[in-house]
């Protein structure tokens, strides 16, 4: 009898070799599976029954790949799709996510998954606002260049984001600091300075005298010291360089009714710019006839009478007094503190030519932020008393009739002019002048941009003894940072530094000159980046503007209420700059705002020193938190998460214990978004949503089974009562798809969607068997359950419907089940659903011509901003209505009619 090793042809020895490997991969293999291990439906066709912690594991693993390459690229030339362009602010380069990160993000990706399974086309884009102060500080404590930390958090950033799995239209990514993309924030900086937008003057800065060097408002603490060395901040006149804003305040002020309500923020937009009713003008200032230096510009609310002007007020704290001014001791010589003084300067009105005295005010302060205006006696009485007192002569310019009407006289050729068509012909005479005119409010200043810093856009500016400021020609751009490598924190700009690259040719005589040096505020960059996302690689202008044109405006902008004044302010400037340089259509760059509450945590301080501990410091047992080493009683507050302040939470961690979907439900469901969350996962919140991904799991299980019993469905099979509660079903499945509709695309109220989607859930576990088995209501409502889940939580969602996809004997069959989850299109209510009673047939008129009739609500029909929303989102208004300008609409109840005037 042969052997087994003779049997198989191998030596005793070999064979025992070979057993040994293959029993010790069979138990490596059983180590990385054990037995216990769950699966899941489409790794292995078999449905798994309970959703516990392995079973959500393996459901994420499974589907996160799958997912993130789902989000399908753009097809721009298919322009009769309608389009959404969700934008969330883009993030600074820190290097690590935080909970604040996650939920504007998750916010975002939800709308974006939306918006797609409606059947727009839809990008999400991201970017990164990659220059600025902390990246230069980085560079100074560690040794290493701006470029390679922000680099290294760039890409540990990206990381992170695709491990929340979420939907970015990642091939529009743009990097601020990429001479790519800073080439056409210098191009647009140019255009500005061709258009006299931007210009030069002295102005106060924040000065380090132990390191020589200009310290931004934020390195200077509340003592007034600064932020590395410790000494105290001196206030410093340096030329610097501005936008001029103020030249668009009137513009932007009106466009602000057009826009939908914004949470509050267009109020703060308003007050931030404040009531335009006056504006500035240029003067050239003189001393003994001869023309100085220095020009300055002044401010009257009454511009219509600006040829009764006497004399220009400056205030004691003005810059002529305190910079580098020619003017300066001779203005510091003829001050009276405490006095108007009349000094021998005079002032020249480059619109009107007139020639006027300049006086140093009595006064400390003007209104708001003016350091200058003009003194017209007649329209101020207190400017007549000034002139009187001082014995300037002036000329009565206002005449008011019999009739209470009032005119303007003594005024060339605008004289017999009412006063509100003197305004106009003035400002706009000042205007085409470029010497001031536009209408602005007192408190609204110029944008001061220039930063002494490296780690930013270089101004594309060239100063030549000769030619003067010379603007970088547009073939030369961009002008790129040059390579430093010693960041001391003290003393010059590193750009100083760099003389190759400071020394250069003048581009109009060819003569030695010199680079300007300092490099543009950060707010710059992230001015126009919501544009350059439309075309974002684009190598010969900034984008192009029919891809500008489809998808602008931003259909709903999502970010922090901090941002909301200023970085809302310039964004909303540059784009109504590139709109008057016919660059867009649109004036106005975001149609809806959506401002996110902050996620804050607990902290703990020490009474006694105000000093924050970390949880592992504090004894939560008792009645109230102690110091755990000294038993003293802490201060709890619930505040902002920060390092410093011990209380952050790492995303990472959370989607370890939790899952990815169930940190995105939490996020959504906690707070409405404008509202702050009080982060406690342990509240009803968290636990909430982990309880009803079990349910919706629990239900498509229960379907499952009942298909697979054996028992064939038949809807005849029902009774009356059966049928009436199936009836509930359908009608309370339509409810839902119409109200969690409506909070997507009216208040994203994503709270109060998934309120509705739990209660849909407790109605579906309420029917009994035979609903489950022969009805076609409770399958047609699980379905349209999954799919409205799928936004929010896409993981869960992908594998209930495939387990429903490959489940036996359906009923329905309208249904895409051949595709994944994310793909279907968003349910819509039954036309059946909608009585006639309940809807009202609105017609539609475009510049006073009819085009057509929408369906609305009833309840909705009476209401201006429903019914307007309503169309735009209809098929009508998408064909007729989307990407054009609305300048007005007007809705008539009572006719049901809504007239839309269009720019043609």
């Amino acid at each position: 009898m042969q052997s087994v090793y003779q049997r198989v042809g191998l030596c005793s020895s070999c064979l025992k070799k070979q057993l040994n490997g293959f029993l010790g991969l069979i138990k490596w293999q059983r180590r990385l599976v054990p037995a216990s291990v769950r699966t899941i439906y489409s790794e292995t066709g078999k449905w798994e029954k309970k959703y516990g912690l392995e079973t959500r594991k393996r459901v994420e693993n499974w589907w996160f790949p799958r997912i993130k390459d789902q989000f399908c690229r753009i097809s721009e030339t298919d322009k009769s799709r309608p389009k959404f362009y969700v934008l969330s602010m883009f993030p600074y380069p820190s290097g690590k996510l935080h909970m604040g990160h996650v939920r504007v993000y998750t916010i975002s990706d939800a709308v974006a998954r939306f918006q797609k399974m409606r059947g727009m086309q839809v990008i999400n884009p991201m970017g990164w606002d990659a220059f600025g102060l902390p990246a230069e500080n980085a560079a100074v404590e560690h040794g290493l260049h701006p470029a390679s930390w922000t680099q290294s958090n760039i890409q540990h950033m990206r990381k992170q984001f695709d491990a929340l799995g979420l939907s970015f239209t990642w091939e529009r990514e743009v990097t601020t600091c990429s001479p790519e993309y800073y080439k056409w924030t210098q191009y647009l900086f140019l255009k500005l300075f061709e258009a006299g937008i931007v210009y030069q003057k002295e102005a106060l800065v924040n000065w380090d005298p132990v390191d020589q060097t200009v310290l931004a408002n934020e390195q200077v603490d509340d003592n007034g010291c600064s932020w590395r060395s410790g000494a105290k901040v001196e206030q410093k006149y340096l030329k610097q360089w501005f936008i001029k804003t103020t030249a668009y305040a009137k513009a932007m002020f009106d466009a602000l009714s057009d826009l939908p309500e914004w949470y509050g923020i267009k109020e703060m937009q308003a007050n931030w710019i404040g009531d335009c009713v006056g504006c500035s003008f240029d003067f050239l200032l003189k001393v003994n006839g001869k023309a100085a230096e220095d020009k300055l510009a002044a401010y009257t609310y009454t511009p219509e009478a600006i040829y009764g002007a006497s004399h220009l007020y400056i205030l004691p704290t003005h810059r002529l007094l305190h910079g580098n001014s020619s003017l300066k001791e001779i203005f510091q010589r003829e001050l009276i503190p405490g006095k108007d003084s009349l000094t021998s300067v005079t002032a020249v009105n480059l619109l009107t030519n007139q020639e006027i005295p300049v006086v140093i005010s009595a006064k400390t302060n003007f209104d708001n932020f003016l350091d200058s205006k003009i003194g017209i006696p007649s329209t101020s009485a207190e400017d007549a008393a000034v002139a009187k007192n001082l014995g300037i002569s002036f000329t009565e310019v206002i005449e008011t009739l019999p009739n209470g009407l009032e005119k303007v006289i003594n005024s060339a050729e605008i004289t017999g002019m009412t006063r509100q068509k003197a305004l106009k012909a003035v400002t706009q005479q000042a205007k085409n002048k470029r010497v001031g005119g536009d209408l602005t409010s007192d408190k609204l200043r110029d944008w001061l941009i220039s930063r002494q810093r490296y780690w930013g856009t270089p101004i594309p500016i060239i100063h030549c003894q000769a030619c003067g400021t010379v603007p970088v020609p547009y073939e030369d751009l961009p002008v790129v940072l040059p390579s430093v490598t010693t960041f001391t924190g003290k003393g010059a700009s590193p750009l100083e530094s760099a003389l190759e690259w400071v020394n250069c040719s003048c581009p109009r005589c060819k003569a030695a000159a010199r680079r300007e040096v300092d490099t543009m505020d950060t707010f710059v960059d992230s001015a126009w980046y919501y544009l350059r996302y439309t075309d974002p690689h684009n190598t010969d202008r900034p984008f192009n503007s029919d891809l500008a044109d489809y998808w602008m405006p931003v259909d709903l902008y999502i970010g922090g209420k901090e941002h909301a004044v200023m970085h809302l302010f310039y964004a909303r400037f540059f784009s109504h700059f590139c709109h008057e340089l016919k660059m867009t259509k649109h004036k106005e760059p975001f149609h809806k705002l959506l401002v996110q509450g902050l996620i804050k945590n607990q902290t703990f301080r020490l009474t006694t020193t105000g000093q924050c501990l970390k949880r592992e410091e504090v004894d939560l047992t008792g009645s109230e938190p102690v110091h755990l080493k000294t038993g003293e009683k802490l201060q709890v507050a619930w505040e902002k998460m920060s390092k410093s302040k011990h209380n952050g939470i790492d995303p990472e961690e959370i989607v370890k214990e939790y899952g990815i979907d169930t940190l995105r439900l939490y996020i959504l469901f906690a707070a409405p978004p404008e509202q702050d969350i009080l982060w406690d996962a342990k509240t009803d919140a968290m636990p909430g949503v982990q309880r009803w991904q079990m349910r919706l799991w629990a239900l498509v299980t229960k379907l499952i089974e009942a298909r697979t019993s054996g028992t064939m469905p038949n809807p005849e099979l029902l009774n009356k009562k059966e049928k009436a509660e199936a009836r509930k079903i359908w009608e309370q499945k339509n409810l839902v798809i119409s109200e969690v509709t409506e909070y997507f695309t009216k208040d994203h109220l994503f709270n109060a969607a998934i309120s509705r989607l739990m209660s849909l859930t407790n109605v579906l576990q309420q029917a009994p068997q035979p609903l489950v088995l022969h009805s076609t209501e409770f399958e047609d409502t699980l379905a349209s359950l999954c799919i409205m889940v799928a936004p929010m939580a896409p993981h869960i969602a992908s594998e209930m419907w495939k387990g429903l996809a490959h489940m036996q004997n359906k009923l329905c069959s309208h249904y895409h089940w051949d595709a994944d989850v994310l793909h279907q299109s968003w349910p819509k209510v039954d036309p059946d659903y909608l009585q006639p009673s309940d809807v009202v047939e609105m017609s539609v008129l475009i510049n006073n011509k009819a085009c057509g009739k929408v369906f609305v609500p009833q309840q909705a029909a009476r209401n201006f901003e429903e019914v307007h929303e309503l169309v735009l989102r209809s098929e009508l208004g998408v064909k007729h209505l989307q990407g054009r300008a609305i300048r007005k609409a007007f809705l008539s109840p009572r006719t049901a009619l809504i007239n839309f005037l269009v720019q043609e």
